[in-house]
Formats: C-alpha cells, structure tokens, sequence
C-alpha cells in the first residue's frame, strides 16, 4: 500500500505522510494517531536488536512529546471556544470535532486556526501571511501546515527542559519540514562572542569543537550579529565563512536569524541545510524570523543558557538606580538611557532617565530640561543614517560597547542647530545603556591647530614690550633663528646684527615705519644665523597702543621663505629661457611659412594647358608652429607633356620647408630630361638619401600627354590619385614605391591609363583624408564618396573637397584638380 503525500511550503513540494493507526485514547486524526513503526528482523544480531530498541525507544518518546503538543493546542483550541460559545469544555470538543469534519482537515490543523485566530500574535500573522500569498492545495488529513508547524513548535519550546530540547523541537516541528538538517542555538556576549548553548542535527563531536566562538572570529552566526537582519549563505564553500557542520556538508546552504526581543539580541539562530540554499520566498523567511523570536524568549532563562547574560528588572529597579550612582561618579558628562518599545515590542527610542552633574548639553540647555525627555526629541540629528542612534541601537542589541572619537552633536534651538564635537562612549548595563560623551575643548584644539599651520608655514611669532624690554618668541621663531630654547630672543633694534648687510637699509625703513610713524610694515631680508646658514625671512608686525594712544608693545610673525624665493628665482630663469625659445621659434615658424607662400601661394590662379585645365588649392595649417612640407606642381614641359606631381615632406618647421624646396626643384629639373614618373622618383630618391640630410617624403609623379590623353603615373609610399567620370569616383591602384630618401636604392613600378574627356584626376596629400579616429581606408571612401557628387565646374569641386574635408590633424594640405577637355 502506498503512503498518503501532503504537498509542503512550496508548490511541487510533496513529501511522504506516514502511516497512521489509532492510539488508545485518541479522538480522531491528529494528536489520536501515530505512525506504524516497522517490525525488527528476527536475523537482528544481539547489537542490532539492542540498537534498534534504543531507536524506537526514542522514537516513542518524540511521539510521545508531538502527541502532548499537540493535546496542547486542541486543550487551547476547547478553552477559546468554552469562552466563545459560553458551552462547557464537552460541547466545545464536539463541536471542534464536528468543525474539523464539515472543513475537511485535521483536527489538529482546526484546533491551531482557532488558537491563531485568538492570539493575534506574531506567529499568527506570519501563518495568515503565509496563507494568502500562497497558493495552498486542498488539506490533506494528516498533513502539517505553517501555522500546524510554527504552534506546534512554540508548544515545543514551552515544554523544552533546556537549550539542546529547544534546539530539537524546532528542527523536528518546523525546520525539517523546510528541508533543514541542523539547528544552532547560540547565545551572544556582550563582546560579540558566540556560546553554542543548544544543537540538532548534528553530531556531538562537530558541536563539542564548536562550543565557544571569540568575538574576532568571523563565523556565519557573526553576520546576523553585525547586520542585525535576517541574513541567507546560498552556499558555504563559495563564501569561505567557517561554520558548525562544514565538514559534513561544505556545499550547503545557512540561514542565520538575530535572535532578539525589546530591541535587544540575545543569540542567533542558525538553521543548516545540506545542499546549496535557492531563494527563498519571503514567506518562509518571515516563518524563520519568527522561530528565532520564539527561540529568544526562551534565551533569558538561566536554566535554559547559563551562559547568557541575567534578565535585568524593569526600568526603575536597583539595576537602573546603580546606574545612576555610577554616572553620578564620573568626571565625564554622562546620560542614562532606557529602551522605549512600542506596542509589539519594538524598540522605538530611548528615555533620557538621568543626567549627571557634569552634564553639558550642545545648545546650553540644563540638564533638568533634557531629562525624562526622549532621546530622539532632545537630539533629532542623531537619527541620521550611521549617527549617533544607530551606534545607541546597536549597542543595545548586541551588548559590544562603543566608542567614537569627534562625533556631531547637534541640537536644535528656535529650529537654529547647534553643534558640538565629541567623544563618545557607549555601554550596556542590563537593560539601560550609559552615554559618556567629553565634548571638545575649542580653546586647546585652535592652539593645537594653530601650532601645526606654524610648524607647516614655517612661522614664528614673537611680543616685545617696548617699555618693559620682556620679549616673547614661540617655540618656532628660537628654530627659524637656529638658536636653543634656553637662548635669550633678539630685539627689534638689534635685527641688523643679524642681516645681510645689503639688507640693512629695507630693515631701518621698516623700524622706522613700525616704532615711530607707528604703522604696520613688513620687510623681506636674509637672516643670517650663527651656525652660517642664511635663510630669507620674510618680517611682519604691528604697534600696540595703549589708552593713551602711547607705543606699548609690537608683536609680529617672521616666516621662512627660503623656498619661495628660490623657486620664484628658478621660475624666472626658466621664464627667461622659455621667452628666448619661444622668440627663437617663432622666428623659424615666420621663416618657414614665408619660404612656404613664397613657392606655393594659398590660392594660385588657373593653369591653361590644351586639352586640360588644372586648378591647384593649398590650405596651410592653423597653427604656424605646424607649418609643414605638403607641396605641388604641375609645369608644361618642353616636349610639350604635363608634369604634374603632388608630395610631402616628413615633419614641421624650417627644416621640413627647405627639404620641400630641394625636392620640388629637383624634380622640376629631372623632368626636363623626358624621362618617365618611375625614372623621375628613381633620382627623386637619391636626391633625398645623398644629398640632403635625412630628409623623407612621400610623392605622386605623373606625365600627362595632351596629345593623346595618356597619363603615366608613379608614386612613393604616397596615395594614389583618384579619377572620377561621370558619376562614379574611384581610387587608382597601390602601385609599388617606398617612400623618399629611406634606402639608397629603390625601384619604382610606373602605371599607364587613358583618359576621355570630361575625366577628372584629383592629386592630394594625406591632410586632406588623415584622421585620429577612423583608419585610412575609411577616410579614403568618404573622400571618393564626396568626389562622385556632380560638379558645376572644376574649381567648385576641389573647393567642395577641401571644404568638406573630415580631417582633423590640422595639417596643411594640398589638392591639384585636373580635367580632360
């Protein structure tokens, strides 16, 4: 026969109902009934049989407690309906028994509604929570529910004769139902130690190893105490967090719940599962917060956790008036505070109960005003985020004191705040917490802060009395003089001993100024001390009149400048330098750009040649300092053909103008040999190894023949041009050719077109296309997309090219347009 199934907490989760057989006494399903146990083997050896009789002795003893448990709450279920229905306790099981029936559910299962339905409390929320954000199935008979299995683990609880009973009552009345294999029940110091005082679920040596934790280890149970929240390790191997049973299961996941109540942490519990944790819904998370409010009510008892700190009475009792004579002793301002909760027990706030003697409120106020007043309402601030109150809160809860050095203080008055800076110290005694705060001395922190801005200035100050003679000098001004402490100061009218002699005269126009028009002066000279150091000192001070308008005193501050003034000399040396490079560079970048126009004006006029017409543009670049080596051509040569060549010399300036004049000229006068384009850069190029010093170009040299419109063409490391007819633009061929002036040989591969009329041929250098952001093929197919757009005459569109050029190296840039007539 197969077992009944109940479906669980989530939907898909079915787990085996054992079988049920009716216990002598009992009333129906429910408490009534327990489950078949199997038969032993005869084959059992001695050992065996022994063994199997301890279990099933245990095993009764678990029935036995789950049946009282639940006697329990059908006994509470009978006594809310007595006072209900005003029936004697037999009617009211009949009718518990007869409601049960009509529901179809368990008895049990009725008895704990009717109770929740009663208690209003935190454990009947959580089950109507749970109850209507989840979709439950129809009721099984037999089967456990939260609200079953929160009730009957609070019985368990209220029943448990110590911490290690608790501990199992909730792993077998509620957790194990959720799919946990261990409880931990620890219980916190006020250090943020942990005390493992109850466990389930795991074995006794793991928990023997596991009985004390030290505040400065960090365990899975240290999160609940330092968050203060409800805090899930989906898996304990990926955290790397030490725990109780990670030997036996390193991949499983925790659940550890501040256990508290009133504000305060008395423990954690520490709910295990053997395999890594999925998200929980925040039903089930609010059903473990609640187990862990149950498991702390059961923390204050002594025979419970003997390790736990004593409950201490209600505010008012001995506890709190030690207290009060505690505070009372001390020499710091001090306040005693008491938890306020709310209704549900929450901490809202604290009472200021008493304030002593020393007390000294940021706002003035008197200590008769604060007391008796909430701590929130004296000092609103304070409820800031990481302020004050948190600090207050989290003392309170787990019981660590705290201490914080320069906190904010402020208080309001006429809505105007008012702040003061202190050190604060916070501990808990029982249930009140003690706040010692030692509000700053302003005096002693301005001359602390006044001694350090001297040390780092380099400042010393000093007071003559001029009718006493008594002088007084800081410590820093006996320094700055390279003298002991224990040497006598030095007078005003005894400076000059100790100047540069040139500087004597600046320093009797400033006593001068000071002790007899009696005006503030200051003067600049070299100390020079006695161990042959000279420092540059910087002097300043003022008279001091008394009633009678007489000279009294003069005081003052003298200041090391030393660095000052050497760096203000370094600074205009480099100034000078700098003016000379810079007048140096502009007259080379003028040089350049005059040798530049003087070759290639910006805009040269039209050239005429039969059967083409050429239009030339040249952009120079914006800055002068970027003048460069971008030139062109184009010259009719005797035998009546067109040189016409475009190229650029590597880098800026005068050097790479003069290289462009050599190469340009040298061209010109190559040409008139009639040798072809390949040729012509052959020489091109020796022209610019040998005969120039390290000059590189790039170049395009072609020969154009009117008379047959063949063009022959050769370029070096240059782009190659570009021919556009009729609506479609197109870039000539990579033709091989190193650049100039890099090897002392290099060979050249000359290429051939022909050309139709109204062909046009662009010859540009690369400032035209070259930019930072994109690659040159990119840039070249946006320059043959701009090409191809249909043109009213040549000279619009090279002006259309350079116009809408993208380029953005601020290069100079030539274009040389030629069309076939």
């Amino acid at each position: 026969m197969n077992s009944p199934t109940y479906a669980g907490d989530e939907p898909g989760d079915v787990r085996p109902v054992p079988e049920l057989r009716p216990r002598p006494g009992g009333d129906g399903p429910g408490p009534g009934f327990a489950p078949v146990r199997p038969q032993t083997s005869p084959m059992m050896t001695d050992a065996g049989r022994l063994a199997a009789t301890v279990e099933r002795l245990r095993q009764e003893v678990r029935e036995a407690q789950a049946a009282a448990d639940g006697r329990a709450l059908v006994e509470m279920a009978k006594g809310v309906l007595v006072g209900r229905l005003g029936c004697g306790p037999a009617e009211a099981a009949r009718q518990l028994a007869k409601l049960a029936e009509q529901s179809g559910t368990t008895l049990l299962a009725l008895a704990v509604d009717v109770v929740n339905q009663a208690a209003r409390d935190h454990v009947s929320e959580v089950a109507r929570e749970f109850l209507e954000n989840t979709a439950q199935p129809t009721p099984v008979a037999g089967a456990s529910t939260p609200a079953v299995r929160l009730r009957a683990a609070e019985s368990g609880l209220l029943a448990a004769a110590d911490s290690q009973a608790v501990a199992a009552a909730l792993l077998e009345n509620a957790l194990a139902a959720l799919g946990a294999h261990g409880v931990a029940i620890w219980v916190a110091g006020s250090d943020s130690s942990l005390t493992l005082v109850g466990h389930a679920g795991f074995p006794e040596e793991e928990a023997s190893r596991w009985r004390y934790i030290p505040p400065e280890v960090a365990t899975c149970a240290h999160l609940a105490l330092d968050k203060r929240e409800l805090t899930v390790v989906p898996r304990l191997s990926d955290s790397g967090i030490p725990s109780i049973g990670r030997r036996q299961h390193p991949g499983g996941g925790r659940v550890v719940v501040p256990a508290g109540t009133g504000g305060r942490i008395h423990g954690v519990l520490e709910v295990c599962w053997p395999e890594p944790l999925e998200p929980q819904s925040p039903q089930v998370l609010r059903q473990l917060e609640a187990l862990a409010e149950l498991c702390a009510h059961t923390l204050g008892d002594q025979d419970l956790a003997p390790s736990a700190e004593p409950e201490v009475p209600e505010h008012g009792c001995a506890g709190v008036a030690e207290m009060v004579n505690l505070a009372d002793n001390l020499y710091d301002p001090a306040l005693v505070l008491t938890p306020c909760l709310d209704l549900g027990g929450r901490l809202v706030d604290f009472r200021v109960h008493h304030a002593n003697d020393r007390f000294i409120d940021p706002a003035g106020r008197p200590r008769t005003s604060v007391c008796g007043s909430s701590f929130l309402e004296a000092y609103p601030a304070a409820a800031e985020d990481n302020g004050l109150f948190d600090k207050l809160e989290r003392v309170y809860a787990t019981g660590e004191p705290c201490r914080t050095q320069r906190m904010a203080l402020t208080a309001f008055v006429d809505d105007v705040p008012l702040t003061a800076i202190a050190d604060a110290s916070i501990s808990r005694h029982g249930e009140s917490l003690l706040l010692i705060w030692r509000i700053e001395d302003e005096t002693a922190r301005l001359a602390s802060l006044l001694q350090h801005a001297q040390r780092l200035g380099r400042v010393g100050g000093f007071e003559e009395n001029i009718t006493t003679g008594e002088i007084t000098w800081n410590g820093q001004l006996f320094t700055l003089y390279g003298r002991p402490l224990t040497s006598s100061p030095v007078p005003l009218e005894e400076l000059r001993a100790h100047a540069h002699p040139d500087d004597v005269a600046s320093i009797n126009r400033f006593l001068r100024t000071l002790l007899h028009h009696q005006r503030e002066s200051s003067v600049d000279f070299r100390l020079q001390r006695t161990d042959g150091i000279t420092r540059h000192i910087r002097l300043v001070a003022e008279p001091v009149l008394d009633d009678r308008g007489c000279l009294h005193a003069v005081r003052g501050a003298y200041q090391d400048i030393s660095s000052q003034h050497w760096t203000e000399v370094a600074l205009a040396a480099t100034r000078d330098q700098l003016a000379h490079t810079e007048a140096e560079a502009a007259e080379r970048s003028r040089l350049a750009l005059q040798l530049q126009h003087a070759i290639m004006p910006p805009a040269p006029a039209p050239l005429e040649v039969p059967g083409i017409r050429i239009a030339v543009r040249y952009r120079p670049a914006e800055s002068e300092a970027m003048v460069g080596g971008d030139w062109y051509d184009s010259v009719v040569l005797p035998n009546d053909k067109v040189l016409l060549c475009v190229g650029d010399v590597a880098g800026h300036g005068i050097e790479a103008a003069t290289g462009m004049v050599i190469l340009r000229n040298a061209l010109r006068g190559l040409a008139v040999t009639g040798a072809g384009p390949a040729q012509l850069l052959s020489w091109l190029n020796t022209v610019a190894h040998h005969l120039t010093s390290n000059v590189t170009a790039t170049a395009v040299c072609g020969i154009y023949d009117p008379h047959t419109r063949v063009l022959r063409w050769a370029r070096a490391g240059h782009l190659p041009p570009v021919l556009v007819r009729g609506i479609e633009a197109r870039s000539f061929p990579m033709a091989q050719g190193l650049l100039l002036g890099a090897l002392p040989d290099v060979d050249f591969e000359e290429e051939e077109v022909r050309l139709e009329p109204e062909d046009t041929l662009l010859m540009y250098t690369d400032g035209l296309v070259e930019r930072r952001d994109v690659s040159v093929t990119e840039s070249l197919s946006q320059l043959l997309s701009l090409a191809a757009r249909e043109a009213e005459s040549l000279d619009r569109r090279v002006d259309r090219l350079l116009t809408h050029s993208r380029s953005d190296t601020d290069d100079d840039t030539c274009l040389i347009g030629i069309q076939v007539r």
